[in-house]
């Protein structure tokens, strides 16, 4: 597909340019703004027209013609950020490249990670330098986050299965999010909270009195966002079964109820498949393991949690019960329903990409 307007600078690498740009672009923990730019300068250079390479990358348009540009004018040096206003850099291709494969691809001896002191002291360079290089190229070796990566061989069926009542819930039935929010403390403060005041935050203690735990079982309904609630002090395949009752008797007896639920053992012993067996309406739908993500329950449970338990005080397990059914009443008179739009397709390809990236990083 041709670039429409003014015919497109040619776009010519040398050998030893080409094999850089590779280089940068292959390897496994190369930051990703310049292994994009590298990309991008060598699909131009394989005579690929901005639209083209645009689409190849998922970029925009005016991102390709702009690195296309800076290439042709400043050569490799161009895939760096602009500089800035001042006097001229004094620090060169190579140095930089080196804090960026050092940062990605290595640990100082007596640490887990890299401080810009311990970086500067290893380069040369200054600290404030090597935090502009780590600012540009998103690097931020203090911190850290998790992941969790589904080993369920059955990963792919359970995730079309759910996104698709997600997407197409059955007609003359309902669609239940269903799961458990277990141990829930009852905590006061061994003092009293401050409250808010102007130029002062609410203050409270570190420390706390333990008063025991409940047990949530909330089924969400993705239509109307509405939740069927029950609280139990324990957490057995019978208060479940109690549950499922109560479900029973919660959603008219014409539709049908499909749960969605994760793989805890009490949602498949021997006495809940009893029950299901004598109440066929109900049919179950499992999420992958340790893919709780994709049960829109576990959202509701983060605004119960945000709004009510993390910074409550109660002095009993009654006193929680009784907040949570208060606040559970609360939301069903004003119920919101999530808008859930990836595709099982999105997620599958995010996947895919993703598991694509951590296995290049491996070598």
């Amino acid at each position: 597909m041709a670039d429409r307007g003014r015919p497109r600078a040619g776009l010519v690498l040398t050998a030893e340019e080409r094999e850089t740009l590779l280089r940068w672009s292959r390897r496994g923990k190369s930051a990703q703004l310049l292994a994009l730019r590298c990309r991008i300068v060598l699909d131009c250079a394989d005579g690929l027209s901005n639209v083209e390479v645009a689409a190849k990358l998922r970029i925009r348009r005016a991102t390709v013609g702009k690195w296309r540009a800076r290439f042709l004018a400043d050569r490799l040096d161009g895939l760096l950020d602009e500089p800035r206003p001042g006097r001229p850099a004094s620090i060169t291709l190579e140095q930089v490249e080196d804090i960026i494969v050092t940062t990605l691809e290595s640990t100082p001896a007596n640490s887990t990670h890299w401080s810009r002191a311990s970086m500067a002291q290893r380069s040369g360079l200054s600290k404030s330098t090597i935090g502009r290089i780590w600012r540009d190229f998103n690097l931020k070796p203090h911190r850290t986050d998790t992941f969790k990566l589904s080993t369920d061989p059955l990963f792919v069926e359970k995730v079309v299965d759910v996104v698709g009542l997600y997407h197409n819930p059955p007609e003359r039935a309902v669609v239940l999010c269903t799961d458990e929010k277990s141990q829930v403390q009852a905590l006061d403060r061994s003092q009293p909270v401050l409250p808010m005041m102007p130029g002062m935050p609410e203050r409270r203690t570190h420390d706390y009195v333990r008063h025991g735990t409940t047990n949530l079982f909330a089924a969400f309904n993705i239509a109307d966002g509405t939740v069927i609630s029950q609280l139990h002090r324990q957490h057995r395949a019978v208060e479940f079964r109690k549950f499922l009752n109560t479900i029973d008797k919660a959603v008219p007896a014409d539709l049908d109820v499909h749960l969605i639920c994760d793989n805890y053992g009490t949602h498949k012993t021997p006495i809940i498949k009893a029950w299901l067996a004598r109440h066929p309406r109900f049919h179950m739908h499992f999420t992958p393991t340790g893919s709780s993500w994709i049960n829109q329950v576990e959202r509701w449970f983060a605004y119960l949690t945000d709004q009510l338990v993390r910074r409550g005080v109660h002095k009993s397990v009654t006193r929680l019960e009784t907040d949570i059914r208060r606040w559970i009443a609360a939301w069903n008179a004003q119920p919101k329903p999530f808008v859930w739009t990836k595709t099982a397709e999105d997620i599958l390809e995010s996947l895919s990409r993703y598991c694509s990236r951590i296995s290049g990083a491996e070598h």
